[in-house]
């Protein structure tokens, strides 16, 4: 089974996607981005970036620590959808290539862009 952290748009959750329902019901359904995972999927971590301008290894790097004192470490961190979306219509800063690497550098794991497809 993959442990998926999830981290969303501080900005854009709970205003436009209101309790995270739409990445609840793509993990529930394996759609979008998490269609790939055959050996099922266990949500363990959703939280946010941290806010503009990037915050986000900071945030990553308190959700890695917490999760290791709760026994609860992710394999996947995805970036949500409302991520992307900001990306793409409001400006977000964040570098998705370069995020990707301080990840698989800094915690040894991959990033996954997006969550769902609605």
């Amino acid at each position: 089974m993959t442990r998926v952290a999830i981290v969303g748009c501080k900005r854009i959750q709970d205003q436009l996607c209101v309790a995270c329902e739409k990445c609840l019901k793509a993990i529930s359904k394996r759609e979008g981005e998490f269609s790939r995972y055959k050996d099922g999927i266990e949500l363990v971590a959703l939280g946010n970036c941290g806010d503009c301008p990037g915050l986000i290894m900071p945030k990553l790097t308190l959700m890695k620590e917490i999760g290791e004192y709760l026994d609860r470490q992710f394999d996947v961190i995805h970036l949500g959808t409302c991520v992307v979306k900001a990306k793409k219509t409001g400006q977000c800063p964040l570098d998705f290539d370069k995020v990707a690497s301080l990840v698989k550098e800094n915690f040894g794991k991959e990033l996954v862009v997006g969550t769902h497809p609605y």
